[in-house]
């Protein structure tokens, strides 16, 4: 990046194996958000005087809640201020990691866990594609050691990784041999590879693969023709009639042994283990981070389970978390990690190193913004400055350690072989190793202990990535931020926007969750981390209360332009200087940052159309199943973000159309704003034409219904001009005009 000084170096008298730079513009940022908050006051002071002289009950109604609306505004605009007073860029130097480590003995183990949930969702060769990437790091392979946890319980994800075990011992060597950068074996056949006899062969035995993985799927059972060794039935035959998938014991498979195992060309195998824990419908299972404390429940469930698990039969000080979906994209990662890890002048409470998510696939103007740069790019960058970034669920590297209670006092787990200092010197396929692995992996295993709270990601939140980063920064731990010049990791998107809002719906709860917990970042946050830290963790906690601001004005000017209220200042007015200093300064500095960080302008529009389409659907619809939650009623569960491609709707996404399908009720909001903004919009231009009005007085009224309407376009395309399956359904348009019709009829008969 460009616009960055103050370089500082790491090192004791030899070449540096990182450097830090502060951003050239961070001056400018800190005077911009003292001008800026300047302006919200005067605007509140103008929302007061103006409450005050209001003449009616709609005309003071409507005026207070735009008070409201920007107080939220600015409450979550200067939470945002805290990711631009200190941001950083970072660089590394791994060619200088000889100077540090001498062989590869030296080099530190590495336990990777990846999580997987539903084969029909996740589809198992896309899990197999990820490990295969991480397997293939360059690394000495028999330091690396991957475990797949399927909370799905399915043998069909065990047999794909049987597959996955036999093609490895020929895809590893050849990646080695062929130095190749893309070591995901779909992305490497789908890219412009270098043809030759090798080439062809090693592609043959992954279609072979891929054939056997996909037709095990279709038919939804095991084909005896593809297992042939005894202790592959063995493993399968755990499936008996009574396996279920919210019932059945713990499965572990080893499927490649370091020690045991040797590739095509008689080099040492990373270790691969298949991780199901048990399930019991007597049990809860918490979800995501649990499965890594044992492996630990449901997502934290499964990850503390993976934590327990690779304890007791690897304990490698280095462990790296990966979605299903996120596979390598850069060979040399680790070399990355270790140029913050084995520096000398390493901060000893340095807990965890994260990646940006990058994803594949985006279409050109990237239309349901998955590419979230503020999230993945801008603000870790800005908390790097601070304490570090928060996790972000997937391409982290964690210091074992850290899981353990705070930097100066370690939390001493109840049995020796699941400290972070146990030594395990037993082969990973010993009876004894297994049955001790089996046993943490119980679904009892954690009743009266300290896992999930005070060891181990945490639990308490559907959102385990951003709870776990909390209580660990809380608890003194340290992060930086890594972005190598080459993607580290590359991941799928989802290509619906039933999709996209359902899993950012379930991100708001989440938060919420932490927000609104005795643990609060504007309580705890503000104590245990500094007020910049915490304003950053409140950023994320509250950012589904955008909805509140982002909901009125999708609404009320509107209803103000149809029954005539006039509720902004005059053009002539001095105070509408002040509206279009804060529209147009803010958006104008959220554009630039976009730009700086890689985006383009079309990407950005598509960034600020989908917070708009968020905040009267996933944002709104969060926050009130969170209030839901709280008063004791029954809510939805956990969903899996699917994962499976369908042909038409790929299509569609390629060519940037709005994928809508399903007839959701958060698409019965989003569609009544589009109605009301672009009703009131030609409702405003005829009134004005016909000298009704003057453009004048509505200027600003005029604005925001037009703006909202030109980012509304998929919308009305959806439900007057497609007729695809991914049109709005008839029966929400039909419901959403309904409601808009009566929401103008009571809004009309208060005006009176």
């Amino acid at each position: 990046m460009k616009g960055s000084v103050e370089k500082i170096t790491i090192g004791h008298g030899h070449p540096p194996l990182n450097t830090v730079k502060f951003h050239r513009r961070t001056p400018l940022n800190r005077m911009f958000a003292v001008v800026y908050f300047g302006g919200a006051l005067a605007l509140f002071y103008h929302h007061t005087c103006t409450l005050f002289n209001s003449t009616t009950i709609s005309s003071f109604l409507i005026r207070f809640s735009f008070l409201i609306a920007d107080i939220v505004l600015v409450f979550l605009w200067s939470t945002a201020q805290s990711f631009r007073m200190r941001p950083v860029i970072r660089r590394e130097f791994p060619k200088n990691l000889k100077l540090v480590l001498q062989n590869s003995n030296e080099f530190p183990r590495l336990d990777v866990f990846i999580c997987t949930a539903d084969p029909y969702k996740e589809p198992p060769l896309g899990v197999v594609n990820t490990a295969l990437s991480v397997m293939a790091y360059e690394y000495p392979t028999e330091k690396i050691s991957v475990y797949v946890s399927d909370d799905g319980g399915s043998k069909l994800t065990l047999f794909a990784f049987m597959e996955a075990a036999k093609f490895a011992s020929h895809w590893l060597p050849f990646c080695r041999k062929k130095k190749i950068e893309e070591r995901c074996p779909e992305a490497y056949f789908r890219s412009n590879y270098a043809y030759c006899s090798e080439t062809e062969d090693i592609k043959i035995k992954y279609e072979g693969m891929k054939q056997r993985i996909e037709t095990t799927m279709e038919r939804g059972k095991v084909g005896d023709e593809y297992v042939s060794k005894e202790e592959e039935r063995e493993a399968l035959r755990k499936w008996t009639h009574k396996f279920t998938r919210q019932d059945h014991p713990t499965v572990i498979q080893v499927l490649l042994e370091s020690g045991e195992d040797k590739d095509s060309c008689d080099s040492l195998m990373p270790n691969l283990i298949y991780v199901s824990r048990q399930k019991s419908i007597t049990s809860p299972h918490h979800f995501k981070a649990g499965a890594l404390n044992t492996l630990g429940l449901s997502f934290t469930l499964v990850y503390i389970l993976k934590l327990r698990v690779s304890a007791i039969m690897t304990n490698s000080p280095i462990i790296l978390t990966l979605d299903c979906d996120m596979y390598s994209n850069n060979a040399r990662t680790l070399q990355h990690v270790l140029c913050y890890i084995c520096d000398p002048a390493m901060d000893p409470k340095l807990g965890y190193i994260q990646f940006p998510q990058r994803f594949h696939g985006l279409n050109k103007n990237d239309i349901y913004a998955s590419e979230i740069i503020p999230l993945f790019l801008s603000n870790p960058a800005g908390m790097d400055g601070l304490a570090g970034p928060s996790y972000v669920g997937t391409g982290c590297f964690f210091c074992r350690r850290a899981f353990f209670g705070p930097p100066s006092s370690m939390v001493v787990p109840e049995i020796p072989e699941l400290s972070p200092d146990h030594l395990v010197n037993k082969p990973i396929s010993c009876q004894e190793v297994l049955a001790l692995a089996n046993n943490v992996a119980g679904c009892n295993y954690e009743e009266d202990s300290n896992w999930g709270y005070e060891m181990g990601f945490r639990y308490g939140s559907l959102v385990e990535d951003y709870n776990t980063s909390y209580h660990l920064q809380c608890e003194g731990w340290r992060s930086r931020f890594c972005q190598p010049d080459r993607e580290a990791f590359l991941g799928d998107v989802p290509i619906t926007l039933n999709d996209v809002l359902n899993q950012c719906k379930r991100w708001s709860i989440g938060l919420f969750e932490v927000g609104f917990s005795k643990y609060s970042p504007v309580t705890l946050g503000v104590i245990a981390l500094g007020p910049l830290m915490a304003l950053s963790y409140a950023h994320y906690a509250f950012l589904a209360i955008w909805s509140l601001p982002i909901t009125i004005y999708g609404f009320l000017p509107q209803l103000a332009l149809l029954i005539n209220l006039p509720i902004f200042p005059k053009v002539s007015d001095p105070w509408f200087i002040l509206y279009a200093f804060l529209f147009m300064s803010s958006y104008t500095q959220d554009y630039i940052e976009f730009v700086l960080a890689g985006g383009t302008l079309q990407r950005w529009w598509s960034e600020q159309r989908m917070w708009l389409i968020k905040g009267v659907t996933s944002y709104l619809f969060g926050s009130v199943e969170f209030s839901l939650k709280c008063l004791g009623f029954p809510t939805l569960g956990f969903n899996v973000t699917s994962k499976v491609v369908d042909d038409e709707q790929g299509k569609r996404y390629e060519q940037g159309v709005f994928e809508f399908g399903v007839a959701s009720t958060m698409f019965v909001p989003l569609t009544m704003a589009a109605m009301i903004n672009l009703v009131s919009f030609f409702h405003g231009v005829i009134e004005i034409s016909r000298g009704r009005r003057r453009i004048e007085e509505w200027f600003i009224g005029m604005f925001i219904a037009g703006f909202v309407t030109m980012n509304c376009w998929p919308i009305y395309e959806a439900m007057f001009l497609r007729k695809d399956k991914g049109r709005i359904p008839t029966k929400t348009t039909i419901i959403s005009t309904v409601l808009v019709f009566a929401l103008y009829t009571v809004a009309s008969f208060n005006s009176l």
